[in-house]
């Protein structure tokens, strides 16, 4: 039996009841979000108390702000600082292997593939078979990956002196630990 809405039976009130019979899970989430929706139910000095307060927030917003920063600065080699990280990643003795990659940039597997597919057109990287597990990709950086980084070395230099000039001495590296003790605990679950 199709569920509709009757005007004359109790129009959405009737509606939600025969819903709930069908579809609890739903209905339930519908009747969370219109709660949740009531501009009485939640007070704008909550509004507040996450702006000032919120970890992710300030973190997120401090990123976005790093991100253009080194952004404009590699511009003019055609990389943004992800890719420069990301690149950076593979400067190792041996390729790593996708999996490690992911893991210390913090990306899914998923995501890590389809930012390297851009640097792999232009011939950055390649993505390779490892010769140990058939089922494994190793990523290996090119020549001309190598000589990008050479070039974007001293234009990252400055920038992050820049961003630590930024800061009262010695709590970069206070900032520093910081950050990678919130990644490991947000990595941790």
């Amino acid at each position: 039996m199709p569920l509709a809405v009757d005007p004359v039976c109790g129009g959405f009130s009737n509606f939600m009841a025969l819903a709930a019979h069908r579809f609890p899970l739903t209905v339930t989430l519908i009747s969370i979000q219109f709660a949740m929706s009531s501009p009485g139910d939640l007070p704008f000095a909550a509004t507040l108390r996450v702006r000032d307060t919120c970890l992710c927030l300030h973190v997120r917003k401090a990123a976005r702000g790093l991100s253009r920063r080194f952004d404009a600065a590699f511009q003019p080699l055609g990389v943004t600082s992800g890719q420069f990280s990301l690149l950076m990643a593979l400067n190792r003795k041996e390729p790593p292997s996708l999996g490690s990659v992911a893991a210390l940039l913090a990306m899914d597997r998923t995501t890590l593939t389809a930012n390297l597919k851009p640097l792999e057109r232009r011939g950055l990287l390649e993505i390779g078979v490892d010769a140990r597990d058939k089922r494994s990709r190793r990523l290996v950086l090119t020549p001309l990956g190598r000589e990008l980084l050479l070039a974007a070395l001293p234009l990252w230099e400055s920038v992050q002196a820049a961003v630590e000039g930024l800061l009262p001495p010695s709590r970069a590296g206070d900032l520093r630990a910081d950050l990678l003790a919130l990644s490991s605990a947000g990595a941790a679950g």
